[in-house]
């Protein structure tokens, strides 16, 4: 499905150049790693919990990649540590969430152009396209690029975020990773007509509906949806389709609802050997460069996980006192009690 006309003013960019390429391999193979690592230090008791994408890293780092961080601003889910990683986010302050370090990140939002993680589900649709809508009330170009699963557009807000986006022609591009399962419920039982990207011209937005494992095949879909939103031709909507190739989160087992061979066929070509064959085909790439990546990768993730290690702990009193300027009885009963079951005071 495409039903993104091509803009007048341009702003496609032209081919990946063979460092492009070669960075995009890099960047995957990078969060490939830390992703693997992340479920690794959830059972040795480093961080309390962490939600797994992979499977997912093309249509993260791809999406990602495509963002101007000059002007841009994304609003990602708890599952888009590719997408941070691939706008240059430092990991110890976004892995500061999966620690329970600090709700939302440790990392400045308004320099990184990365909103707070979004633990509720679809809620991050409604701050973007309220983001797009301040950029078009300022007279300025950013676009918004929001993420949500295909579980999560079956939420009011989504609706709601959609409908507001097209009537104000507001500039947000809706990245759907539909990655086959809404936590256990597959695609098919909680999608009505089988497609996130079939409902947008219900808004009378256009979509795409691409190929979510081919990495360049994201980065071009997502360039020309910036493009649009950017021209002032309001929102636009990607479905990409991948697969969720491990469980929901590190609580969640997936052998209760899908069998191994389920995941496999479903599952199709491993996206990060999909662009490594193409690397191989065209030359760009060979066997030193690939190790080079491996241990780089590494590298990192030793880093990330001694700088997450070191984290200490917030005030527990945090919990009381950022909630409201004013505090309240109920609230200051609260933390009474917690104060004498934590310190017996």
């Amino acid at each position: 499905m495409d039903t993104l006309l091509p803009v007048a003013s341009g702003g496609a960019a032209g081919p990946l150049t063979a460092d492009e390429l070669r960075e995009l391999y890099s960047l995957m193979v990078a969060v490939r790693h830390l992703d693997t690592s992340a479920i690794a230090w959830q059972r040795q008791g480093i961080i309390p919990g962490y939600a797994p994408e992979l499977g997912q890293e093309a249509a993260q780092v791809g999406s990602g990649y495509a963002v101007d961080t000059t002007r841009d601003f994304v609003f990602p889910t708890y599952r888009e540590m590719g997408v941070a990683r691939t706008m240059g986010v430092d990991m110890v302050a976004y892995m500061s969430t999966h620690k329970a370090t600090w709700h939302g990140g440790l990392y400045n939002p308004m320099e990184s152009r990365l909103a707070p993680i979004q633990a509720v589900v679809a809620g991050s649709v409604l701050h973007a396209v309220g983001w797009a809508h301040g950029q078009t009330l300022d007279q300025q170009d950013g676009v918004a690029l929001t993420y949500f699963g295909d579980g999560a557009s079956s939420q009011g807000d989504v609706h709601e975020a959609m409908n507001f986006a097209a009537v104000m022609k507001a500039p947000v591009v809706f990245f759907v990773q539909n990655n086959g399962w809404a936590i256990s419920v597959p695609t098919e039982r909680q999608v009505a007509g089988g497609s996130v990207a079939a409902r947008a011209a219900g808004y009378g937005i256009p979509a795409l509906k691409i190929d979510g494992d081919d990495v360049v095949a994201v980065l071009e879909a997502t360039r020309r949806a910036f493009a649009h939103a950017r021209s002032g031709n309001g929102p636009v909507l990607i479905e990409a389709m991948t697969y969720r190739r491990g469980p929901h989160s590190t609580s969640d087992d997936p052998g209760r609802y899908r069998s191994l061979d389920e995941e496999r066929d479903g599952a199709g070509i491993d996206p990060l050997e999909r662009l490594r064959q193409r690397l191989l085909a065209e030359g760009i790439a060979d066997e030193a460069f690939f190790a080079e990546a491996l241990a780089a990768a590494k590298a990192e993730e030793e880093q990330i996980r001694t700088g997450i290690q070191a984290l200490g702990s917030r005030p527990g009193t945090e919990m009381f006192d950022l909630v409201f300027q004013e505090t309240t009885p109920a609230l200051q009963a609260q933390a009474a009690n917690w104060r004498e079951e934590s310190e017996h005071v």
